[in-house]
């Protein structure tokens, strides 16, 4: 499932295409939106905005579109009106003079008037997103140390949306090894040093993911390897998706662990024999 850079980065592509522009024709797969497509027709989209793991695509007649990709979502950008060579199964197509934006696979989409946005059950019980230009360090670092999240094991708590909005499961391996943390303890377990640790590598890895395309490691890093012959996807990342390789820290394997049905990439140097 994409995570919160890969939807701000969607949600650019799409508002760069459309927003400001007339709707010259809107199409909708699912019979219960398929009456918005004539009162839709002519009117401008305001905006393009994610929120948490979801897009909100607001119209100037005070409706919005919203849309989680959930696994299988994709949106695509067409230059000419002509749709996107692809296996994928339509759901909405907007068309503005100049571009098209084609939504493909997504299973949740709807119509919600402005005022129902932010009660709309997902987007009301998001936290703090991590991508937001406006979210603060102070306000994570509050959910660190919250009696509400203090007990949770943060293998688990860093895939809740409604802790921090826009991570993920890369970006969960990321900040535990970046912040030095064993996957298995709780906020409770860790030393102040670590909850600050965690409340700043949440921003700054979400931040430089959505600023670098998806990548998690320092420049210096990135630059050393690309210059070793390194694919990017062996630069990427410190240690998601990295078992059986060498830690770029300390030089032992990275071991992987299942949690919940998904995949947990840690160090044993670096984030349990330190803690």
């Amino acid at each position: 499932m994409p995570e919160g850079p890969e939807i701000w980065r969607a949600a650019d592509k799409i508002s760069n295409a459309i927003t400001g522009k007339e709707i010259e024709a809107i199409f909708f797969a699912f019979d219960e939106l398929k009456q918005f497509e004539k009162s839709l027709q002519g009117l401008k989209i305001n905006s393009v905005t994610p929120r948490g793991k979801a897009i909100i695509t607001s119209f100037e007649n005070n409706l919005s579109l919203y849309s989680h990709n959930q696994l299988y979502g994709k949106w695509m950008i067409s230059e000419n009106g002509d749709e996107p060579d692809t296996n994928r199964s339509l759901r909405v197509a907007i068309h503005t003079h100049d571009k098209s934006a084609f939504l493909y696979s997504a299973s949740e989409i709807e119509i919600l008037d402005d005022g129902e946005v932010e009660n709309h059950s997902y987007i009301k019980k998001l936290g703090p997103d991590v991508v937001h230009p406006g979210t603060t360090y102070e306000e994570v670092l509050e959910r660190y140390i919250s009696s509400t999240f203090k007990n949770r094991k943060l293998s688990t708590l860093l895939l809740d949306q409604g802790f921090l909005s826009g991570l993920g499961n890369y970006l969960r391996s990321e900040i535990l090894f970046c912040s030095g943390v064993d996957p298995d303890f709780r906020p409770k377990d860790c030393s102040e040093e670590q909850i600050e640790a965690l409340a700043r590598n949440s921003l700054d890895l979400s931040r430089r993911s959505y600023k670098t395309g998806g990548l998690t490691t320092p420049d210096s890093l990135v630059e050393a390897l690309k210059e070793e012959g390194a694919s990017r996807g062996q630069y990427r990342h410190y240690a998601y998706g990295r078992a059986g390789k060498p830690c770029y820290k300390c030089g032992k394997d990275i071991l992987v662990m299942e949690t919940g049905g998904r995949k947990v990439y840690y160090c044993v140097t670096e984030q349990k024999n330190h803690n």
